[in-house]
């Protein structure tokens, strides 16, 4: 799915389904996060605005899905938050969580 349609789903969703589409946007952000520089690539290409993908970083930050990084100064480093997804897309935690769920086999 392309990026402006992710973003017109994210914003249509609600509860479970909001984050799921929130995962798979900030995944598709995420593969283009090398591109230099990365928000006009994203303005220019699929007309997307910097807040909007922000925006979706901060509600799954608020739900407790991932971890925006910051910089000494407390300022948000955004890119490098999707870089870090984009070469770590599964978490230890998250897979821990997930592993744990499974019943086991005999």
């Amino acid at each position: 799915m392309e990026i402006r349609q992710l973003l017109k789903a994210y914003k249509a969703s609600q509860r479970e389904e909001k984050i799921e589409v929130a995962w798979r946007l900030v995944r598709e952000a995420a593969k283009y996060s090398r591109r230099e520089p990365y928000w006009e690539f994203l303005r220019r290409e699929f007309g997307v605005k910097p807040e909007e993908i922000k925006d979706v970083l901060r509600f799954l930050e608020e739900k407790g899905e991932i971890e925006v990084h910051r910089s000494v100064d407390g300022r948000h480093l955004w890119v490098s938050t999707l870089k870090d997804i984009r070469e770590n897309p599964v978490r230890l935690d998250r897979w821990l969580r997930s592993t744990s769920k499974r019943q086991p086999t005999k």
